[in-house]
């Protein structure tokens, strides 16, 4: 219902933007399907029939969202802004952008238009080259953190448009003063996608920001290409080709925090990605889209049983591993040194690409995992992980 109410309330700000004589919208302008993504659950996108702006409309962009809609008016061609139109809306192509997630990069750079970048949210942690060299001659500028930015900084570099992120809510102080600024914003919800390919799909709400809609159509099939590739090739190996001989490796998933393990609902990108890869992995009897607490000893029967360790913080060595976790010491896994983590390519700071452009690559990552699980398949060149020794 609250979306609903959104929903018509922009477009009866748009349809009042008739009296202006500027255009003429009507509910049934935005019934146009330009994109409807065919794994992302998070976004669609929809045109006019008489000119071409389209409405970009974002679902739930937040854990615990429940029927939370936003929408952003993209003008192409010049067209202007409705007037009384009070909502988010941006023409484009845009020029100046600022990211305040590291997979938002990663969007830009699949298309081949990173460069429209400006501003990014600790600039330390990003992995992308372009970004990392431009930051030397200032033109691409660290903003700051969500919870503290630099509201100076941000309006002296007019961006066309913010890309955000929410946790667990909408931040109304962030979004507030962007407002106050006159500074369009979108919230991206890519990292909630529960498949591998939806949270690459998003590049899509990038490419009609670029006004390069076609190219970025081009760009996600061919990534959808090559990760079905690659998932095909292991049911084969798996299912059919050595089905009484290939069994599922159990896989351990993340270490635990303050003496708690959070494990990943069923519906999950990493859980997809592992079954996808010819693995099994532990998780939570949830539907929802957030991990959940599990106790150390129901976690110590989990990882007595794993055959492969993934994503283990920031350790580099089976030595640091042990270390921070001396209660899993000498776990199987552990001993027979079956421990991979994702931070192959990482920054100075610590942050990972993984993260970063692993968001648009869900190939490659596939590719990884197939390798760990399945030396056999010959996938032996890792990209994102490494195997802690």
């Amino acid at each position: 219902m609250k979306a609903q109410k959104i929903f018509l309330a922009v477009l009866v700000a748009l349809a009042a933007a008739a009296c202006s004589g500027r255009k003429n919208y009507s509910a049934a302008d935005f019934c146009r399907e330009v994109y409807t993504p065919a794994y992302a659950t998070g976004f669609d996108i929809r045109g006019t029939a008489h000119d071409s702006t389209t409405l970009v409309t974002v679902r739930n962009p937040w854990q615990g969202a429940e029927q939370e809609e936003q929408h952003l008016l993209v003008l192409h061609d010049d067209s202007p802004v409705p007037t009384g139109f009070d909502g988010q809306a941006v023409k484009a192509p845009v020029q100046r952008v600022v990211c305040l997630s590291s997979s938002h990069v990663a969007l830009f750079d699949a298309l081949g238009e990173v460069r429209r970048i400006k501003g990014v949210s600790g600039i330390d942690y990003i992995a992308n080259p372009y970004i990392r060299e431009h930051r030397l001659c200032g033109e691409v500028r660290d903003i700051g953190y969500d919870t503290n930015l630099d509201f100076e900084l941000l309006a002296a570099m007019r961006p066309h448009i913010v890309l955000l992120y929410g946790v667990y809510g909408e931040n109304s102080v962030l979004t507030g003063k962007l407002r106050e600024l006159k500074i369009p914003y979108i919230y991206i919800g890519d990292y909630l996608e529960p498949s591998p390919l939806g949270k690459a799909e998003w590049l899509m709400v990038a490419a009609e920001l670029c006004g390069c809609h076609d190219r970025g159509k081009e760009v996600f099939d061919g990534i959808a290409a090559r990760y079905n590739a690659v998932a095909q090739r292991v049911r084969a190996y798996v299912g059919e080709a050595h089905p009484d001989v290939v069994t599922l490796p159990k896989v351990l998933l993340n270490t635990p925090y303050r003496d708690t393990w959070f494990m990943p609902p069923a519906r999950n990108y990493m859980v997809q990605l592992i079954r996808d890869a010819g693995g099994d992995t532990f998780t939570v009897s949830d539907d929802g889209n957030t991990s959940r607490p599990v106790d150390m000893e129901q976690a110590y029967l989990f990882a007595a049983d794993a055959d492969v360790w993934l994503n283990v913080g920031g350790c580099n060595s089976l030595a640091e591993l042990k270390a921070q976790n001396p209660k899993f010491a000498d776990l199987p896994v552990v001993r027979n040194r079956q421990v991979f983590n994702n931070n192959r390519r990482q920054t100075f700071a610590g942050g990972s690409d993984f993260w970063e452009s692993g968001a648009t690559h869900p190939d490659l990552i596939l590719r990884d995992l197939a390798a760990i699980f399945h030396p056999a398949l010959g996938c032996d060149t890792l990209t994102y992980y490494k195997q802690l020794r």
